[in-house]
């Protein structure tokens, strides 16, 4: 386990990130709203969360689902993982979906999604006229088996 400090500025009435257990991988992100946001059924919405935060270099932060809302109301990340990149330091915001049959009440305060935060690896792309052969080759979606 590797221990970083991800400096966040909190506006007056959004929740600190928190890991629930000590063993965690996730730090709950909580919505925050001047007043009920109801999700109807099949759409989706940016969910403002209050924070803005400064990542260490070499580090991004993984906007994620909580598997409680998708388990038991069908709302997830639309565009999950999100990425928040060290260099942004606007509010971060959440795009939640309801695939859900109901709608989805989202009050202030409530955990709407969870930071994972993880290294990148910088990454260099060179153009070459053929790759390296496989036992896959171009086998693509389900080529492996179910």
């Amino acid at each position: 386990m590797i221990d970083i400090v991800v400096k966040t500025i909190v506006e007056e009435g959004a929740t600190l990130p928190k890991q629930t257990t000590a063993l965690s991988a996730g730090s709950d992100i909580s919505a925050k709203l001047s007043k009920p946001f109801v999700l109807k059924p099949g759409d989706y919405s940016l969910i403002p969360t209050g924070l803005k935060i400064a990542l260490p270099p070499g580090y991004e932060a993984q906007v994620r689902p909580r598997s409680g809302l998708a388990a038991k109301y069908g709302v997830t990340v639309l565009n999950s993982p999100g990425t928040i990149d060290a260099d942004y330091r606007g509010e971060v915001k959440v795009i939640l979906i309801n695939h859900g049959k109901n709608d989805f009440i989202i009050n202030n305060g409530d955990r709407i999604a969870q930071f994972v935060i993880a290294p990148i690896v910088n990454t260099t792309f060179i153009e070459v006229d053929e790759l390296d052969d496989t036992d896959r080759g171009e086998g693509g979606f389900g080529s492996t088996g179910v």
